[in-house]
C-alpha cells in the first residue's frame, strides 16, 4: 500500500528519509550488532546518539551556553505541573490563555498555586490572539506562561508578549523547529516531540540554568529539573529510541539548510492552503488571518453533515487524519516540517474538486 498524506496533529508525519534510515538501522545500529531499542542507555553507542542529538539541537537553535537541554518523559501534561513546581518560587504565575493547551497548563497551575489569567481569547472561541502589549502582570509573578502555537485551535502568537521583565515560559510543541527562534528571550521552552520533531514519548525542555532550583522540598525527585539537568537526561532510562529518531530529524533539518530554510518551506505550504481557503466559497478558516498558525490549519464548511462527507471522502482518497479536534469540529490539516508541499497541493486540489461537486 502506498503511503498516505498524513495530516495528523500528533503523533504526526515524519520525514521519509528519517524513517528509511531508522528502518535500515533497525537490526544493527552502525555495526554494533543490535538495535537502538535494545542497547543500554549507558553504552558508548547511546552516549554518542544523545550527545550528537543535543549538539545538533543546540546548533539549529543557536542555544546559549547558559541553557540546559533536557530529553524527558511525561509529555506536556506532566511538564505543565513540574515547570510550575520548579519555576514558581513563590507559588505565583500569570498565564496567557489562547486555546486548549494553555487552558490545560493553567489548570495544573491552579492545582499547585496562585495563578492569574492576564489575557484570554476564549470569548472569541480562540479565533484570535488577544492584545499582549500591555498585560496586567503581577509584580511578584514568577513567570508568564503561553502556548505559542495552539495545535487544536490553529492560532499562533506571532509577536511575543510584553512580560515587563518577567520570565517567559512557552509551550512550542506544534511549532518546534519550524522556524528560527531567539532562545534568549525565554526562560524555558518545552515541546513534545510527537508533533513536529519525532515519535511520541520524548519531551524536550530548554531551560536557563539560573532558573533551575537547587532544592525543592516536597517535590518528587523525578519532577525536579535539576535531577535530569545534572544527569544529562540520564538519571533514569530515557526514551532511547525516540531520542534517536529526534536526532535523525535534527540532522535532516540541518541537511536541508537549517531553520531559515524550514521556515521558507513551511510558509510556502501554509500560503498555498490559506490562499485557497480565502477564495473558497465553501471552505472557511476558523482563525483571523493575522493570528493563523502555519503548522495547524483548522477549517469548516459551515455544515456539519457536509464536513462529515468531506472527511469520509478525503480519507478514502488518501488524506489521513483530516478530521478536526472534537472541541472545534470541522477539519484540520497539520502541515508540519515533514509534510511535503506536494501533499498540501494534493489536498487543495481535492478540496477544489469537492467544492465543485457540492455547491
Amino acid at each position: 500500500m502506498a503511503r498516505v498524506y498524513n495530516f495528523s496533529a500528533g503523533p504526526a508525519v515524519l520525514p521519509e528519509e528519517v524513517l528509511q534510515q531508522a528502518a535500515n538501522e533497525m537490526l544493527d545500529y552502525e555495526g554494533c550488532g543490535m538495535s537502538v531499542m535494545e542497547m543500554s542507555h549507558r553504552s558508548p553507542e547511546f552516549t554518542k546518539i544523545i550527545t550528537e542529538a543535543e549538539q545538533d539541537l543546540r546548533d539549529l537553535l543557536d542555544i546559549p551556553d547558559n541553557y540546559k537541554v533536557l530529553f524527558l518523559q511525561g509529555g506536556d501534561s506532566l511538564i505543565f505541573a513540574s515547570l510550575f513546581q520548579n519555576l514558581a518560587t513563590n507559588g505565583k504565575a500569570d498565564y496567557i490563555v489562547t486555546g486548549s493547551w494553555s487552558k490545560k497548563a493553567l489548570k495544573e497551575g491552579q492545582i499547585l498555586g496562585d495563578v492569574k489569567v492576564v489575557a484570554s481569547g476564549e470569548d472569541d472561541n480562540f479565533s484570535r490572539i488577544p492584545d499582549l502589549s500591555d498585560l496586567d502582570i503581577r509584580d511578584d509573578a514568577s513567570f508568564v506562561y503561553m502556548c505559542e502555537n495552539e495545535t487544536i485551535h490553529g492560532n499562533r502568537i506571532h509577536e511575543l508578549p510584553n512580560t515587563k521583565g518577567h520570565v517567559l515560559v512557552a509551550d512550542q510543541s506544534s511549532m518546534f523547529l519550524s522556524e528560527p527562534v531567539d532562545v534568549s528571550k525565554y526562560g524555558l521552552i518545552h515541546a513534545g516531540a510527537q508533533k513536529n520533531v519525532g515519535p511520541s514519548g520524548v519531551q524536550i525542555v530548554i531551560v536557563r540554568e539560573d532558573l533551575i532550583p537547587d532544592d525543592l522540598p516536597g517535590v518528587p525527585t523525578m519532577l525536579r529539573l535539576k535531577t535530569q539537568a545534572d544527569a544529562g537526561s540520564l538519571y533514569n532510562t530515557p526514551p532511547c529510541y525516540g531520542i534517536y529518531v529526534c536526532g535523525l530529524v535534527f540532522k535532516w533539518i540541518k541537511e536541508l539548510g537549517g531553520l531559515e530554510a524550514m521556515k521558507e518551506r513551511n510558509e510556502a505550504k501554509a500560503k498555498l492552503l490559506y490562499d485557497f481557503l480565502d477564495q473558497s466559497e465553501l471552505f472557511k478558516g476558523t482563525v483571523v488571518p493575522e493570528d493563523r498558525s502555519i503548522m495547524n490549519v483548522p477549517f469548516v464548511t459551515g455544515d456539519a453533515e457536509l464536513d462529515k462527507k468531506f472527511i469520509a471522502e478525503a480519507t478514502e482518497a488518501g488524506f489521513a487524519n483530516i478530521k478536526g479536534h472534537r472541541s472545534v469540529g470541522g477539519m484540520r490539516a497539520s502541515i508540519y516540517n515533514a509534510m511535503p508541499i506536494e501533499g498540501v497541493q494534493a489536498l487543495v486540489d481535492f478540496m477544489s474538486e469537492f467544492e465543485a461537486n457540492n455547491k
